[in-house]
């Protein structure tokens, strides 16, 4: 866990893979328990710590999230998420080849008795629509790097309308071939958003990096120096 940024208002932290972003009934670790508990260390608050869930990130998916430290926050936070105003970026590796650009959309329904999100008919009861955006960066030993974005936020919506596609993530045991030990290759490596009180644009990014994710090494350096240059000129600007 690292947090990038914080200050009264929002807090922005790196979820690591395999961790809840909330507590569920099995009692293991989550991010939003963890990030309490530190708040309430380091600013030694003697009752109960307030931080705002805006939005998840499936437990095996490693990446960025925000939350709210005040319920004024979490209120314009979740509203820029429910209009699709925040900015979320994801990378994966596909295993075969992708094609350069794609769109994707699909109706997904999710089957809880299985644990899994199918895709099913449009008109399927409760089916749900899914859309994302594909661009491929680059294809290495029959795998491909994805920048993904998503229009919808639905259960395992990536995982799912990737392997349906015919193009399943590298290492995902459930959607895809992964085996045992396999770390799915699926990250959310860039955040933005408005700040919730003084309006500034917000943008913030974290690499993926080992396992699989070597095969792409410099590629992943490529976009993490246009980032570093956007920033800089993005603080030109403003002053």
């Amino acid at each position: 866990m690292k947090i990038l940024f914080e200050d009264n208002h929002v807090l922005v932290a790196f979820k690591p893979p395999n961790m809840l972003s909330q507590a569920d009934s099995t009692g293991d670790t989550d991010i939003l328990t963890l990030l309490k508990q530190d708040l309430k260390v380091r600013y030694q608050k003697p009752g109960g710590v307030y931080l705002g869930l805006v939005h998840r990130l499936d437990r095996p998916v490693g990446g960025l999230m925000v939350f709210a430290r005040t319920s004024k926050a979490a209120a314009r936070l979740s509203a820029q998420f429910q209009k699709h105003a925040m900015g979320r970026s994801y990378l994966c590796v596909a295993e075969g080849a992708t094609p350069e650009d794609f769109t994707l959309t699909d109706w997904l329904l999710k089957n809880p008795a299985l644990h899994r999100t199918e895709v099913v008919p449009e008109d399927t009861r409760q089916a749900q629509k899914a859309v994302l955006h594909g661009h491929t960066l680059r294809q290495r030993e029959n795998t491909s790097l994805v920048s993904v974005t998503l229009e919808t936020g639905r259960n395992h919506q990536i995982r799912v309308q990737m392997a349906h596609m015919g193009s399943p993530l590298w290492g995902d045991n459930r959607y895809g071939h992964g085996i045992p030990g396999q770390q799915i290759a699926l990250w959310g490596y860039r955040l933005e958003f408005e700040h919730p009180i003084s309006h500034a644009p917000m943008a913030f990014m974290y690499m993926p990096e080992g396992g699989i994710w070597t095969r792409y090494q410099d590629v992943l350096d490529t976009i993490w120096g246009a980032f570093q240059m956007e920033q800089l000129q993005n603080t030109h600007k403003r002053e």
